[in-house]
């Protein structure tokens, strides 16, 4: 008589389980959040600048692990020249005079870090605050939509020569360089004049230029702005930002992949902060209706609200949507969760909703949890006919009302949350039957 036993298949089947991943959301076979990130950042204590960094950067320059360095004013890296940052590197920006990174149109940084070292920037003040410094700007030649193609930043900075804050151009492919295994912790110090710095702004960057596992921390501007140009996101992470986690503008052709974005309700901006605002011009008029407008394509994204108390806080007012869509722009997410806000989607007001514009926004094979309203346009009390369209079977969706400890297989841990959704678990039986 031959003995089988249910036990070897169920086994398999476990096994099996623990070496799956889940496809929507942020995905992988490990958590790709442990050891280089860090979520509790103003508990770091670093050594006192060695270096100081300042003024033009015009000829190739390494910053090395065995230094901290002081980002004072405005540092351009500028004449062709390449930034090498070693593994490990600290950079302080300077609290008092605004420091700030700028990699000027045509010239480098190669910023490589390791899961196990990591580069750091951050705030040069001991107990720190969003906002305490300006930002790294990432400029290149890649197309915008502006009338020119070249447009600037400006943030009141004052460059030696002008050129040193333009971007755009026609080179699709162009490379400003590689930031890996980067954090950036409280930065988007405010302006006069013209605002809040982002974390990170890539302005007119092209498909040679690789962001990969970067993490934007308690921002007091846009954790990243994308303006123009064409450029890859994988694994980033917005922490906390006060303003957008990931802003779109002047006709930018990106892609994102596994990418998180975590909000709170207790320091998001009052006046409109989102994961994802999406757009293709500030003003109509001053856009080139012959070039391409926004497109944004995004796989495996989580956006999640985290909130003591969710029911409260939207009914006090403190929480808001997760993406916002304007108009003239192509928007897909696919394979990606949004968790905790009011409602998921808004589209603009004054967006048409028709079949060429539905064809343009897609939604698909997504999970929407402990949202208020799903997909709706901003200013419009009936959505009817958008929750309907979205809601069909034809893309996918799913719709769930769960709390975060039972989406997510480890939220709260406070050093190294694990934003994976859950996998149905199997029950192994240890029962042993008998063939005859």
């Amino acid at each position: 008589m031959k003995k089988n036993t249910l036990t070897t298949l169920i086994l398999l089947l476990v096994l099996g389980n623990m070496f799956a991943q889940q496809e929507k959301g942020i995905t992988g076979y490990d958590n790709w959040l442990d050891n280089w990130t860090d979520f509790k950042p103003n508990k770091a204590n670093y050594e006192e600048p060695t270096q100081i960094l300042s003024g033009d950067i015009d000829e190739n320059t390494t910053l090395t692990k065995r230094n901290t360095y002081l980002l004072l004013g405005e540092v351009y890296v500028m004449n062709n020249a390449t930034l090498t940052i070693e593994p490990g590197t600290i950079i302080l920006g300077d609290f008092e005079t605004n420091g700030s990174l700028t990699i000027s149109k045509g010239s480098r940084i190669h910023a490589v870090g390791t899961a196990t070292d990591p580069i750091i920037f951050t705030s040069s003040k001991s107990d720190k605050k969003a906002g305490d410094w300006g930002g790294i700007f990432m400029l290149g030649d890649a197309p915008i939509n502006t009338f020119g193609n070249i447009s600037s930043i400006n943030y009141g900075l004052n460059p030696s020569s002008t050129e040193n804050i333009s971007y755009g151009g026609d080179k699709i492919d162009s490379d400003s360089g590689t930031l890996e295994f980067v954090r950036i912790e409280y930065a988007g110090k405010m302006t006069k004049s013209f605002g809040h710095y982002s974390g990170l702004t890539l302005a007119g960057v092209g498909l040679k230029t690789i962001i990969n596992n970067v993490m934007v921390s308690y921002c007091q501007g846009n954790s990243f702005s994308v303006l123009g140009g064409n450029v890859d996101l994988t694994q980033t992470i917005s922490f906390r930002s006060s303003r957008n986690d990931y802003y779109f503008n002047y006709g930018t052709q990106c892609s994102m992949s596994n990418a998180l974005a975590v909000r709170s309700p207790y320091v998001s901006s009052a006046d409109g902060s989102r994961c994802m605002f999406v757009k293709s011009y500030d003003i109509k008029e001053n856009a080139d209706a012959t070039k391409k407008e926004t497109y944004v394509h995004a796989e495996n994204l989580t956006l999640v609200n985290v909130s003591n108390d969710l029911a409260s806080d939207i009914q006090v007012g403190l929480v808001q949507e997760a993406i916002y869509v304007d108009t003239d722009v192509s928007f897909h997410i696919d394979k990606s969760v949004i968790s905790g806000f009011k409602p998921a989607v808004y589209f603009a007001e004054k967006m048409a909703i028709n079949s060429v514009n539905l064809d343009k926004i897609k939604f698909t094979n997504s999970y929407f949890n402990n949202c208020e309203g799903n997909i709706f346009r901003k200013g419009y009390t009936n959505n009817d006919d958008l929750e309907s369209w979205y809601g069909s079977r034809a893309f996918n969706n799913v719709y769930s009302k769960g709390p975060d400890s039972e989406t997510f297989i480890n939220s709260t841990n406070t050093r190294y949350p694990d934003f994976r959704l859950k996998i149905n678990k199997i029950i192994a039986s240890n029962e042993v039957y008998e063939d005859d």
